[in-house]
């Protein structure tokens, strides 16, 4: 059984079930905290936290303590999670630009009025009046949480195209939902 007093690279080292948990808790809060200040975003915070230790659970056995603490090795993998994203942001940024579509901003007024019609007949008809590209692709990226990248694949397209499939048709639900309540 692993206990608190083990290092860090003895806990990586070790095929002891419940090791890594030990690991995780010693430095999920710092983790957490780094993104944080990275991001200024909670949910991507929680998020780049999960991937990193799933990251680093399933390289472990690679860790090379003659290279550096568990700690350092652990944020390597965190930097490298974050560059992704942020590279993967800036593409977005620019395919936006490129394509002239502005980046839609949710208030907490606009999430409850779209639960709210998400849960009712209403939204059904609503997507159903779009294009079939427009309605599967709100479908996957809105309805089944799916990335644009994913989506683009299995559509044969491009991410462009996903995004300005997604962006057209959610602006014609919204003009045809009309005003706000």
């Amino acid at each position: 059984m692993p206990t608190a007093t083990e290092s860090d690279e003895e806990l990586l080292a070790s095929l002891e079930p419940g090791s890594f948990a030990v690991f995780y808790r010693r430095h999920v809060e710092d983790l957490v905290a780094f993104f944080m200040r990275r991001t200024r975003n909670a949910e991507l915070a929680a998020d780049l936290t999960a991937e990193t230790f799933a990251a680093a659970l399933v390289a472990r056995a690679r860790f090379d303590p003659g290279r550096g603490s568990a700690s350092a090795w652990l944020f390597g993998i965190a930097l490298h999670k974050l560059a992704r994203v942020e590279r993967r942001e800036a593409a977005e940024r620019r395919a936006r630009r490129r394509l002239g579509m502005e980046r839609i901003e949710l208030t907490d007024a606009d999430i409850e009025r779209i639960d709210a019609l998400g849960s009712g007949p209403r939204v059904h008809v609503l997507l159903e009046r779009l294009s079939p590209e427009q309605r599967d692709a709100i479908r996957a990226h809105v309805i089944d949480e799916r990335p644009y990248g994913e989506i683009a694949r299995r559509q044969g397209t491009s991410e462009a195209v996903v995004r300005k499939r997604v962006s057209r048709g959610l602006a014609a639900v919204r003009q045809r939902m009309g005003p706000r309540a």
